[in-house]
């Protein structure tokens, strides 16, 4: 968190606490009150003072202001760079893969040292890349037929191999992602 909210929290430490304003898409990108944030400063700021309470409910600290995050669907989205690292929403690099999973939807969920998250779907394609199955089969339509059967809530034998790593993709249902993986999607106040 930057210094400088850090000495604003000990200046105002009864500032009140701001639910439904500020919400976290699908993409990664932040919107205030539905409306997409473009000012660069701005999603830095949040980016950079961004968190979670003891309760899995992500905020953003705006000086001594909590401002929760409602989350469309993980607290984290991660995306693939140019030169094909992983890199969180705000930027931060993945450094560590714990698990992965697919949901019902067919989204790609990744557990990493930052927490959970789902892949950004414009990556999907590029992310492909390190899939196969347990057989070895990386073509597409082996892995495609892998991913429906995961959807039903069938076993597959899919794996993610990533910068020697190889994880065996496990399922999670969408509607139970946040329960499984700790966070509240939608805090309120309580």
């Amino acid at each position: 968190m930057d210094e400088s909210v850090i000495r604003a929290i000990a200046k105002w430490p009864n500032v009140p606490t701001v639910y439904g304003w500020l919400s976290l898409d699908r993409r990664g990108g932040w919107r205030l009150k539905g409306e997409r944030l473009a000012h660069r400063a701005a999603i830095a700021f949040i980016n950079r003072n961004y968190a979670s309470d003891e309760r899995g409910r992500w905020y953003f600290q705006n000086g001594p202001q909590r401002v929760y995050v409602t989350l469309e669907y993980t607290p984290w989205v991660y995306a693939l760079t140019a030169q094909g690292e992983l890199v969180s929403h705000n930027g931060n690099l993945v450094d560590g893969l714990e698990s992965a999973w697919v949901d019902d939807d067919g989204s790609l969920l990744l557990v990493t040292t930052h927490g959970a998250g789902v892949v950004d779907d414009r990556d999907l394609d590029a992310f492909s890349d390190y899939l196969k199955l347990g057989s070895g089969a990386r073509d597409a339509d082996s892995l495609e037929a892998a991913v429906r059967t995961m959807q039903t809530g069938r076993p597959a034998d899919l794996v993610l191999a990533w910068k020697g790593l190889e994880l065996a993709v496990g399922f999670v249902p969408r509607s139970e992602a946040a329960r499984r993986f700790g966070f509240d999607p939608q805090p309120e106040q309580r």
